[in-house]
């Protein structure tokens, strides 16, 4: 594992490639919520014996907007889970979770070195997950409104194609863990190409010696 060093948090740079990053989609994430629970969720939301809470819905098809007719609506719903819903209700575990992943994040810059690319990832990373704890924190839910695929049944299942609906922090988290992916497939690979050569540059200054 690559040694953590303060070198990037001196760099102008790549601090600006790791935390730009994040201010900037952390506002789109905040600024989009606040826009869109204004717009579809008027009368606020209503709350259940056990803290469980849900936006009142009282007309489907004003609160439901068609940006992309059968492909891309926006519709306001508070998750109380993770990505996509996941882990209802466990609020204190997501915020113990959150707070460990932006030290995690912040250990991977540390040592980042020179890597402008991965740097720019985890300010996605870093975004995703600081505009969800924001709304876990101050509002004990999170604000989501992105449907895609909306009312798309699979088949003849009664099974939606993509049920969930989300925000701009999950779809930067997970665009973020993508690249992180590739790049680490791809680094692999690339590393593998560079050894590949310089093993056959050995071979060939050796005889040359002899």
């Amino acid at each position: 594992m690559p040694r953590a060093s303060t070198d990037n948090f001196r760099s102008l740079a790549a601090l600006a490639r790791f935390l730009l990053t994040a201010a900037i989609g952390v506002t789109i994430d905040l600024v989009t919520k606040s826009i869109a629970f204004a717009k579809l969720a008027p009368w606020g939301l209503e709350e259940f014996p056990g803290g469980q809470v849900r936006v009142i819905v009282r007309d489907e098809v004003a609160q439901e907007y068609r940006f992309m007719p059968h492909w891309l609506h926006f519709r306001a719903m508070a998750n109380q889970g993770a990505v996509f819903g996941i882990g209802q209700g466990q609020r204190l575990l997501f915020l113990v979770v959150s707070a460990l992943a932006i030290g995690f994040i912040f250990y991977l810059f540390s040592s980042s070195g020179r890597q402008r690319f991965y740097q720019f990832v985890l300010g996605l990373l870093l975004a995703g997950v600081i505009g969800n704890l924001y709304d876990r924190a101050t509002k004990g839910y999170v604000r989501d409104m992105i449907y895609i695929f909306p009312h798309r049944l699979l088949f003849h299942t009664g099974r939606e194609v993509f049920p969930w609906i989300f925000n701009v922090a999950d779809s930067l988290l997970c665009v973020g863990v993508a690249l992180i992916f590739l790049h680490s497939v791809l680094g692999i690979f690339h590393a593998d190409v560079g050894a590949d050569v310089d093993k056959t540059k050995a071979e060939k200054i050796e005889p040359a010696r002899r």
